[in-house]
């Protein structure tokens, strides 16, 4: 009798976990996917184009409603992700990894821990660049540090490449900038330099070649330095960060805030405390999605690239993040706390 109440008691935990039960629950459902950036920028192009072809990954074939969350640097989002979306699997999406390590550098600077979500992946391992407008009249790093006046650089805010990054270079290559900030996603930025207010910016150069792509095309946009995990073969001339630092100090501070937080900028998360057998639905889907041959196909002819890592593999990254050396974390929190 023993027995038999055991293999009941297993069978119902297995029948509870098989895509018959995930189909019951996400039949008829709309998932709503949170976008941390203005439409037209590349969190929001990459997260439509997944968004076309995610819900057959998921058991029930769900409606995806995408909305747009702007505002302070993606922290708007990622709040709201955290609490009060509720955790039950119908709402996902996606804020700037950067505020993760924003969060190791200043624990107490934001009112919720970054630790507790539940990590979806990531579709493409960011790697920045950094371009100018031609008016600025700069072609290069020489050129750059040689200005006589800060060349005003556009980013959304702390916890965000388009800032970090930059504050990041100014530090250690001795750049002459002014960093101007508050713009709710890098599609923004790319009209606020088009229309003169700015001279340039730094993020994602998989993002910039394609959102900028008639800009670059016609020479309007130029890539100047790249603070990228391994020199990209489309700029070939282009210097690298690492290369231009003059000690290891400085290369150790490019690497941990401007190289290595790259790899999760486009994180996808869901809330807090969703069941597992959701958490693991949502995940199969996200991956799935990622080697879909029809999702692949609108990829390769918008030009998005896809190089991506699973939840577990982003699990990994945070936590090696907040366990950087305290002087690493010391020196760089100095440096993105510059005006």
């Amino acid at each position: 009798m023993v027995n038999l109440l055991r293999l009941f008691s297993l069978s119902c935990c297995f029948l509870a976990s098989s895509p018959i039960f995930a189909d019951d629950f996400y039949k008829g459902k709309t998932i709503r996917v949170i976008v941390g950036g203005s439409a037209g920028g590349g969190f929001d192009i990459y997260t439509r184009a997944m968004t076309r072809y995610m819900g057959k990954h998921i058991p029930g074939n769900p409606t995806m409603v995408v909305e747009n969350m702007t505002g302070a640097a993606t922290r708007i989002a990622a709040k709201y992700m955290h609490s009060p979306a509720k955790p039950d699997g119908l709402t996902f999406g996606i804020f700037n990894g950067y505020l993760i390590l924003n969060q190791v550098l200043n624990p107490k600077g934001l009112d919720f821990d970054m630790r507790k979500f539940e990590w979806l992946g990531v579709p493409i391992q960011d790697n920045v660049a950094c371009v100018m407008r031609k008016e600025a009249g700069i072609t290069n790093v020489d050129q750059w540090r040689a200005a006589k006046t800060p060349i005003k650089m556009g980013g959304l805010g702390p916890g965000n490449s388009t800032s970090d990054v930059v504050r990041v270079v100014k530090a250690t290559l001795n750049l002459p900038i002014q960093l101007v900030e508050g713009y709710k996603g890098t599609a923004d930025v790319r009209l606020a330099a088009d229309a003169g207010e700015l001279q340039g910016a730094c993020w994602a150069w998989e993002s910039i070649k394609v959102t900028w792509r008639k800009g670059l095309e016609s020479g309007d946009v130029l890539p100047v330095l790249q603070v990228t995990s391994k020199k990209q073969p489309d700029l070939p001339n282009v210097p690298h960060a690492l290369d231009l630092a003059k000690s290891d100090e400085e290369r150790q501070i490019i690497r941990a805030g401007g190289m290595e937080p790259g790899a999760i900028t486009r994180v996808y998360v869901t809330t807090p405390g969703t069941p597992r057998d959701r958490v693991q639905t949502l995940r199969r889907a996200f991956a799935g999605t990622l080697k879909d041959p029809e999702f692949l196909a609108e990829a390769k002819k918008v030009q998005l690239e896809v190089n991506p890592l699973s939840g577990d593999e982003v699990g990994k990254i945070v936590d090696s993040m907040f366990k950087l050396n305290p002087t690493t974390v010391s020196k760089l929190a100095n440096i993105l706390a510059m005006k």
